[in-house]
């Protein structure tokens, strides 16, 4: 059994307008974008602790901070470079890692680089709602 179809009318071309669909999509994607994307305000009842100084005794040991590549402190005592590795051989947990919010960030990268950091859990220390 075979299908016939009826045959194409010559010089007659149907076009079909696909506009209204577009619009259509398009209003569907602005509506999901602002839907999605608005930024939701965390509605609770408790006041959340914020800070304006540090006090590096209140930081978890051991704290290594980084005044320029080659003045460094460890637990608020100067350390050279070359002798972070003996200093951190005792000690557990992570290395807080406290630096200048200025400081270049080449400093950064490079201390990240350093072999005398490798193998260690290094966190960098930031103070949220800061205000200079």
């Amino acid at each position: 059994m075979s299908l016939r179809l009826p045959p194409l009318r010559q010089g007659r071309h149907i076009q079909v307008d696909t506009s209204l669909a577009i619009v259509n999509i398009v209003l569907l994607l602005i509506f999901y974008f602002l839907i999605v994307g608005g930024n939701p305000a965390l509605e609770t009842p408790l006041e959340l602790a914020s800070t304006t100084e540090l006090a590096p005794e209140d930081l978890p040991s051991p704290v290594l901070e980084v005044h320029g590549p080659e003045d460094w402190r460890l637990d608020g005592r100067p350390i050279q470079p070359e002798m972070l590795p003996a200093a951190l051989a005792d000690m557990t947990g992570s290395v807080h890692l406290v630096m200048d919010r200025t400081a270049p960030a080449a400093l950064l990268v490079g201390l990240m680089r350093r072999p005398e950091l490798a193998g260690h859990d290094i966190r960098l220390v930031t103070i949220k709602g800061f205000q200079p």
